[in-house]
């Protein structure tokens, strides 16, 4: 009989509750939204409802276990079983961890966003190894870092339905976060202001009070100057300053040269508009929603520290209608208490060995947010055993041949490794070149609890559909070379101690008061929380208050207040000529793609079949090229050039050119599936300047240029 099973998808962060229809052979047939979830009041996206399906039932999909039999990149595979891979598995990372030292063991994954971060995490502690790499230097490390730095510990926490002003930047929230586009347009229904700094008109924009559109990577320099209206003005709370905060004395003599007229030569927003900005968020309650725009780039930490700053000047900290704290039932352990955890640490001084935390100590090591390597100076350590040998790296559920700068760099590095293993869930580019790949279940197939800060409440997800052919979960992959790992003796702990992902997600939840019966009918779980406890619960800073003046970049000798940082086309110009007059923005959403995922699926490939460049019409013009032709696109920074369509739009600004990220194509010649070819990361160095608190480079506001192709 067909059944209704709630759920939640986690695709992404949004964590939009579902309603799926199984069918009696245990097939998905149907994917809706839950009205009924208070992470999502029914929000979705077309990525859940189609992407997800035909992904886990998809003909190409990677059902079994299988081991190159030609070289390296060959397309020449053989299937194996389990036991066979597992075995050959441990072989390899054991004979590594003997002849280099186990650093040299390397394992790589999106993020702990989901289980499988604090799952591959715990493998390679295990093995002894502190190495593992996320995709966060590119997508919201900056943001945490400034969180972090900060004290506010408010990422994901919008309260956009109490919200008198919305003040987005840098995203697309209909593109890229379907709960916080509904949620806009209801409080824009009811009368709220929406403010949106963005170079590109967004649908936001579209529907915007007041639309600022500053020069790429000068939002920090409006952020500044919205602080010394308000102080200047008076209209911050100064009462919550006084209690709450330290450094403000400091922060106001360093935004009192940020004049309205200085920050509107420094953006190119009239002053006017910059002083309007100021009052309509002044006037509160106000919630600063940000994205991806003003993150992975060498000023991104920085750029977050001045609009956090103004979150906290203002008083809209853990208030209704402002940017809620994260919340947590008692007892309940998150994926990043976890990863920080002293019983599943290594010592110190193997910890200070992690790579990268010896330049970018708040990212990666001991001190750092997730503890993860410095994905860049890993592919030095491959390329050129820079601090040490890289020989070994275990890759699953990311594309990071896809993902990174320097295509060709990250390949070489790829293929230069002593042994490569991939899980994965189709053949991707990163796959091709892997010595084993292995099958991974889908998130259709998979149980995860979790917490939504948009709630706030415990979110459920179902294995609802029955697992196609033998593909295995994160957990139960790592649970398996933790054993051959463990009859070779070469495990330095026991850090994994859960054989599934049922019994890690006990331990989660641990003795958090919900009903676990009632979160598994309903996909969610409420809990009570209070907002304001700073008493009870703290800030997580060296003063124990948010730290306007940080006190922990001060001792790294770094500047502790924030600051306007001239991105990088503006200090590429005095060094470079005149050939790279445009400026690149690279990141921009769409609604079928998630990343470098979906690239296999029809459907979507007939919504979105090439990427595209956005060109303003005078700058086409200017350079002969015409809508929808091919056009190259080539870097300051000298990396290969890359092939997009063009797409002439008022959209962007003259003079520049705007364009997403995550193109391959599945049925090109592999093992590149023209990834050298179509996709903006192989025109895109990895080589700085860097951010120096979060090791991030610049993927936007890139000097470049257009020819036709």
């Amino acid at each position: 009989m067909v059944h209704t099973i709630a759920s939640t998808c986690w695709e992404c962060a949004s964590k939009c509750g579902s309603l799926i229809t199984v069918n009696d052979d245990g097939r998905v047939s149907k994917i809706a939204p839950n009205p009924e979830s208070p992470a999502s009041r029914g929000a979705f996206c077309v990525k859940g409802m189609r992407a997800l399906p035909e992904w886990t039932y998809h003909p190409d999909r990677l059902t079994h276990p299988l081991r190159r039999v030609g070289e390296r990149g060959s397309g020449q595979w053989e299937r194996i079983s389990w036991d066979q891979a597992l075995d050959e598995i441990a072989d390899k990372m054991a004979a590594i961890r003997e002849r280099y030292g186990a650093p040299a063991l390397v394992g790589a994954v999106s993020g702990a966003a989901f289980s499988r971060g604090p799952v591959m995490a715990l493998l390679m502690r295990s093995i002894g190894s502190p190495n593992w790499m996320i995709n966060q230097d590119l997508c919201g490390g900056c943001r945490a870092v400034s969180d972090r730095l900060t004290g506010l510990s408010m990422t994901n926490g919008e309260d956009i339905d109490n919200a008198a002003c919305i003040l987005v930047v840098g995203r697309n929230p209909m593109a890229a976060d379907p709960v916080q586009w509904l949620a806009i347009k209801r409080a824009k229904a009811r009368g709220a202001s929406l403010i949106v700094i963005d170079p590109f008109r967004t649908s936001a924009a579209d529907i915007a009070d007041l639309w600022l559109q500053p020069l790429p990577g000068t939002d920090a320099a409006i952020a500044m100057a919205m602080m010394r209206q308000l102080i200047a003005k008076g209209r911050h709370d100064a009462a919550f300053v006084q209690q709450w905060c330290t450094g403000f004395d400091a922060l106001a003599e360093r935004v009192a040269g940020y004049t309205p007229e200085r920050a509107a030569k420094l953006t190119g927003v009239a002053a006017a508009d910059i002083v309007k900005a100021a009052d309509l968020y002044a006037a509160g309650p106000s919630v600063f929603v940000s994205g991806h725009g003003i993150d992975a780039a060498s000023n991104g930490v920085q750029t977050f520290r001045a609009f956090h700053c103004l979150v906290a000047i203002s008083g809209n900290l853990d208030r209704p209608g402002g940017n809620r704290r994260a919340k947590r039932p008692a007892g309940y352990t998150t994926y990043m208490d976890l990863l920080h955890d002293p019983r599943f640490r290594l010592p110190a001084e193997i910890e200070q060995q992690t790579i990268g935390a010896a330049q970018y100590p708040l990212w990666a090591g001991p001190a750092g947010w997730q503890t993860a390597c410095h994905n860049k100076s890993v592919l030095d350590a491959i390329l050129d055993s820079t601090p040490y040998p890289v020989r070994g790296m275990y890759v699953s559920g990311v594309n990071i041949a896809v993902m990174y700068p320097d295509t060709r760099r990250t390949l070489a590095a790829l293929k230069a490794l002593d042994f490569l293993c991939v899980a994965a869930h189709t053949m991707t580019p990163t796959a091709a070149v892997a010595d084993i790949v292995l099958p991974k279940t889908t998130t259709l197939e998979e149980e995860e609890v979790d917490i939504s800060q948009t709630g706030p409440c415990v979110t459920y997800t179902a294995p609802a559909s029955k697992r196609i052919g033998e593909v295995r979960c994160d957990i139960e992959i790592a649970a398996g070379i933790m054993s051959r790992m463990r009859a070779r003796g070469a495990l330095t702990a026991e850090l994994l101690p859960w054989p599934d992902q049922a019994s890690f997600n006990r331990f989660l939840l641990g003795e958090a008061k919900i009903d676990r019966e009632a979160m598994r009918r309903d996909g969610f779980a409420e809990f009570s929380y209070e907002l304001r406890d700073f008493a009870a619960n703290g800030f997580k800073t060296p003063s124990g208050k948010i730290e306007l003046y940080s006190n922990t970049l001060a001792g790294l000798g770094l500047d502790p207040l924030p600051d306007h940082v001239p991105p990088l086309f503006e200090r590429a110009t005095k060094l470079v000529s005149a050939d790279f007059p445009l400026v690149l923005q690279t990141g921009q959403r769409e609604k079928t793609y998630h990343h470098s995922r979906f690239r296999e699926q029809a459907w979507a490939r007939k919504v979105s079949p090439d990427p595209t460049i956005r060109i303003h019409p005078e700058t086409a013009g200017r350079l002969g090229l015409a809508d929808d032709s091919w056009v190259i696109v080539e870097t300051e920074a000298g990396a290969a050039p890359c092939r997009l369509r063009a797409e002439i739009t008022d959209r962007t600004a003259p003079d520049i050119v705007t364009t997403g990220i995550g193109w391959w194509r599945p049925e090109a010649d592999g093992p590149e599936f023209d990834v050298l070819d179509i996709n903006v990361n192989a025109a895109l160095t990895y080589a700085g300047p860097m951010d120096p608190m979060s090791g991030s480079v610049d993927t936007r506001a890139l000097p470049c240029r257009l020819r036709p192709a």
